[in-house]
């Protein structure tokens, strides 16, 4: 799981280690988070808001009300719409307010109204650190369930060396992603999905192609990641928006699919192939446009590698490996050749046959069968449905 998609508003606080924020926000952002910052006003001396706002993409608030304008800084929404409440750096003076209910600037008043896990990560000197007023604090704010990410030991801003520092910026975003993917059935498992056609080209303009649209790939990926796993998405050419959370690599060619998933497999938990992949490719490409004189044009074209057979010959008893299955004839009877022909763990059975169903439709109808042979048959119903039925077979088979 990861922080892809997530609210995530990041207070700092007055302390040398607010550039560190300048950090951890690039990350966050860089890891799909939506980010909003919120400063106390002493943390403004220290890194300036225009940073901030520039890297985390929103304005940063500073005051309960903007002085230009008088509009209210409302703590409460902003509060209710965070996923999570970040302090980084959580200065002594702020652990002692939170610890206290005092509420004399935003960041407190967003922190006594929140409804989301509250992290916080403290940073100060060793001395004040390992002060019982400090480590009491610390206890209380545990007590009301905030959970500290603790801090480093290393120098520190004064010239000595010890426990205070705060937690790298790296550390931080790991606990903020274990939280997120905490109690859901597919965290720390790493899945690969294709999704989309391939194109084969002629010439630089033209290509050989289907009308896959990638709809069903793409709502696979984002199930995988709704329940936790870390989805790489291998997609052919579509115009779909990537789903949220998922690492996505772009190609084009059935070749450039065989690649990418090839160097991902080996890492991956879950694989799931529904991209439709052209069987046969042009022998050569023209270099230029082919001009329309000759009444036939004659084109030789050669098999391309079965990405899922070669995975399939790779794969290790610990991986799970799935398959889809396009049909008009005998249709199970082939659909579960293929499953064992290419070493899959359940294969889907598309079905063309069904209004509604197909490419580019937002529906779908489709049967699993498993390597014993057993059909489930599933009524027509969304994509998005369709891949939970899919992703609910992959956790019963890592959870027999």
């Amino acid at each position: 799981m990861s922080v892809a998609g997530k609210h995530i508003l990041l207070g700092v606080c007055g302390s040398i280690a607010a550039y560190k924020s300048a950090h951890l926000t690039r990350l966050l952002v860089k890891a799909g988070a939506h980010v909003q910052i919120v400063m106390t006003p002493d943390a403004a001396q220290f890194i300036t808001p225009l940073t901030l706002a520039t890297l985390s993409g929103n304005p940063v608030l500073v005051d309960y009300a903007d002085a230009k304008t008088g509009e209210w800084n409302n703590h409460v929404q902003l509060a209710l719409r965070a996923d999570a409440i970040l302090v980084a750096p959580a200065s002594a003076n702020t652990l002692a307010k939170f610890a206290c209910g005092l509420c004399d600037n935003l960041l407190c008043a967003v922190y006594l109204s929140a409804k989301s896990p509250v992290f916080i990560a403290p940073a100060m000197d060793l001395d004040m650190w390992a002060h019982g007023s400090t480590r009491s604090n610390i206890s209380r704010l545990q007590s009301f369930g905030n959970q500290i990410i603790p801090p480093g030991n290393g120098a520190l801003a004064s010239g000595l060396s010890g426990e205070g520092r705060l937690a790298e910026p790296e550390e931080i975003l790991t606990a903020l992603t274990a939280h997120f993917g905490e109690g859901l059935p597919l965290a720390g498992k790493k899945a690969l999905v294709s999704a989309g056609p391939t194109h084969e080209a002629i010439d630089p303009v033209r290509y050989i192609g289907n009308h896959s649209t990638g709809k069903m790939g793409y709502a696979i990926a984002a199930q995988l990641h709704r329940m936790g796993a870390d989805v790489t998405l291998v997609s052919g050419p579509s115009d779909l928006t990537p789903p949220e959370g998922a690492t996505i690599i772009r190609v084009t060619s059935a070749a450039e699919m065989l690649a990418a998933c090839r160097s991902h497999f080996t890492t991956a938990d879950i694989t799931v192939m529904s991209a439709a992949v052209a069987d046969y490719t042009p022998k050569t490409v023209a270099d230029q446009k082919i001009k329309k004189a000759e009444q036939q044009v004659t084109l030789e074209l050669i098999k391309t590698t079965d990405i899922l057979a070669t995975l399939g010959k790779s794969k290790r008893p610990d991986q799970i490996l799935v398959g889809f299955a396009l049909e008009t004839q005998d249709e199970q009877a082939n659909a579960l050749n293929k499953l064992h022909r290419k070493n899959l763990d359940f294969i889907v059975l598309n079905s063309m046959r069904d209004e509604g169903a197909g490419f580019a439709g937002d529906r779908n109808k489709v049967s699993i069968i498993d390597r014993s042979g057993d059909v489930e048959v599933f009524d027509l119903k969304s994509k998005a449905d369709v891949a939970k039925d899919i992703s609910s077979r992959v956790v019963r088979l890592l959870n027999p």
